[in-house]
């Protein structure tokens, strides 16, 4: 069992916890503001799951995943680096700009990615980036797609990617599906690739779909 802290309760991050809660590992998931009683239903978490603020998340948790909005991202895993120091934080989220109708239009970081941001903020963090090149509902069921998905792994410490490896398993991802591309400098590509997003969901509708490597 491992302690994983959620920052973002909506609909990615309430689908992680309840995946990886299911899966046995104990789980925080941190609000923006300090939680009152929160009833299951409110989240769809589990009853037992606890919560807590952002900080007191970061704070408590061996392994942290954000699921905030990316394009607020670095402004507030920032202001927790003191929590976040020496651990592993899981990035899946995708820093950009949206159209009026919610859709992702332009990169907040051009040229570079949230990830990298993120990791040159938190120097003493291991920023692994994973999980932001498929539809929210795929990250947690994979295997539900007609053919096989890809995931793939940003980051500068082996043993982070290592780690979240692991976690991707636990959330049903095969071995053979997990693509590690190097460095957090990679991220810049797999974050480029949410602009695909809105074009597919405009002709297709909301279906659930990964961007994927075909072999």
């Amino acid at each position: 069992m491992t302690s994983i802290g959620i920052l973002g309760t909506g609909r990615v991050g309430s689908g992680l916890a309840r995946a990886l809660a299911a899966a046995g590992h104990q789980i925080t998931l941190g609000h923006r503001h300090r939680p009152r009683e929160t009833p299951a239903d409110e989240t769809g978490a589990v009853p037992e799951m606890r919560h807590a603020d952002q900080r007191t998340t970061a704070a408590t948790t061996d392994i942290v995943i954000n699921a905030t909005p990316g394009d607020t991202a670095l402004e507030r895993l920032s202001a927790l680096h003191t929590e976040l120091a020496g651990k592993v934080l899981i990035d899946v989220s995708n820093a950009t700009r949206h159209t009026p109708d919610g859709l992702p239009s332009d990169l907040c970081y051009p040229g570079s990615s949230l990830a990298q941001r993120l990791q040159g903020a938190l120097p003493a963090t291991r920023v692994v980036k994973t999980l932001n090149t498929m539809l929210f509902p795929v990250m947690t069921a994979p295997a539900e797609l007609s053919t096989p998905p890809s995931v793939y792994l940003s980051g500068d410490d082996a043993d982070a990617k290592a780690i979240t490896a692991g976690l991707l398993g636990d959330l049903g991802w095969k071995p053979e599906w997990i693509e590690d591309l190097g460095d957090i400098t990679t991220a810049r590509a797999t974050e480029a690739l949410v602009l695909l997003v809105p074009h597919v969901l405009r002709r297709h509708g909301f279906r659930p779909f990964a961007v994927s490597l075909a072999r």
